[in-house]
């Protein structure tokens, strides 16, 4: 089995630094694509109440013969659930979803600050991860100041922040942020959704390391300290996916992949992004 490093977190729970992502894939596809994941060797799986597919990763889980506590698996608050009451409810429809009696991390899916109060969801989040069935809790695509207010207001740091990183948008300002306060920066949309891999400077790098652009990409977010969890819902790419640690980059290679940042997102602005779903 290909060792895969851990980060530790700001509450001393340990992460997979590479996980297995879950967005786009449809629940219909979620089960066996999960379980391609654990099979390869994938011990992180990432999902979310928006994704719709939170019963099959269980089912998945369960299904695998690995115990539960060697996986470790996310879950976030969907839009729609930002008060505490319904926070709190939305957790439990998680844990039951899942079929799990506790989750691995819990995140705050998007801030949503034009239109609700982060604050009471963080403090909701807080209540969940003293409940015991949570081991750590953070946020996703939250900016320095959404994160400065939860600093100000409420008691516990996030342990993550996940974020669009990739390098189109490499984002190293607010990873900044989060390392000077304890925060693990995860990054989604790693390949940015495949605009990076036709790249000139990426496609020659793996030439000359002898890996796929995407190898290489993923490569360079797990040397910068992210954790990464792509996604596929084709078994040779989960494993290519999966092959980055026979290899590494030179400095010249990272600095010339972040060098080609063109602060472009493939998703919302979190500072203006307010989609609630309808009920």
């Amino acid at each position: 089995m290909t060792h895969v490093p851990t980060i530790t977190l700001n509450n001393g729970v340990v992460i997979p630094q590479l996980g297995f992502g879950t967005y786009q894939i449809t629940p219909d596809d979620a089960k066996q694509a999960t379980l391609d994941a654990l099979e390869v060797g994938y011990r992180h799986i990432d999902t979310a109440e928006m994704y719709g597919s939170e019963k099959q990763v269980g089912e998945a889980v369960a299904a695998s013969g690995i115990d539960r506590s060697e996986i470790f698996v996310t879950s976030k608050l969907n839009n729609g659930f930002h008060a505490r009451d319904a926070a709190l409810s939305a957790f439990d429809g998680t844990l039951d979803a899942l079929g799990f009696d506790y989750l691995d991390l819990f995140l705050i899916h998007w801030p949503l600050p034009t239109i609700g109060d982060f604050v009471e969801t963080w403090k909701a989040m807080q209540e969940m991860y003293e409940s015991g069935r949570v081991k750590a809790i953070g946020v996703s695509n939250f900016q320095q100041a959404h994160l400065q207010r939860l600093f100000d207001e409420t008691s516990i740091v996030p342990a993550v922040n996940q974020i669009e990183v990739h390098p189109y948008l490499v984002q190293d300002s607010l990873r900044a942020f989060d390392e000077a306060h304890g925060i693990a920066t995860e990054a989604w949309s790693p390949i940015a959704q495949g605009k990076v891999l036709d790249d000139e400077v990426i496609v020659s790098i793996a030439e000359k390391v002898g890996k796929t652009p995407a190898q290489v990409t993923l490569r360079w977010h797990i040397q910068r300290g992210d954790i990464v969890f792509p996604k596929s819902v084709t078994r040779s790419r989960v494993e290519e996916n999966f092959a980055l640690f026979d290899f590494e980059l030179s400095d010249d290679d990272i600095q010339s992949i972040t060098e080609l940042d063109r602060n472009e997102r493939t998703g919302p602005d979190p500072d203006t992004f307010d989609y609630v779903p309808k009920a």
